[in-house]
């Protein structure tokens, strides 16, 4: 059985740094694509990183240059390194894997 499990989201001053984490079970991390979505209030999910099954990582452009998506295999997880937040950034943060999604962790970036 397939789980993602995220944590690590907070309430965080514009211009801060927060680090996500999507733990997974039932399948090997480095084998497949995994991708890091978001959603706002009101707005649809979005995709803001992904991992392919080959290694490469792309960005949004909305995120590209802030945020950096990285995993450690012996642990089965995956990471979102978010630097420079603002306030648009806020959203219920999921990470996705064919379909399966977590249950979301919550950031908000304000003063």
């Amino acid at each position: 059985q397939v789980t993602l499990v995220e944590s690590g989201g907070g309430l965080v001053q514009p211009g801060g740094s927060l680090t996500l984490s999507c733990a997974v079970s039932g399948f090997t991390l480095d084998d497949y694509s995994i991708s890091w979505y978001r959603q706002a209030p009101g707005k649809e999910r979005e995709m803001v990183a992904i991992k392919s099954s080959g290694g490469g990582i792309m960005y949004s452009d909305s995120v590209l240059g802030r945020f950096i998506l990285s995993r450690a295999n012996a642990k089965s997880t995956l990471y979102l390194q978010m630097n420079s937040l603002k306030p648009e950034d806020t959203a219920v943060y999921y990470c996705n894997w064919g379909g399966v999604w977590g249950q979301g962790t919550q950031v908000t970036v304000s003063s």
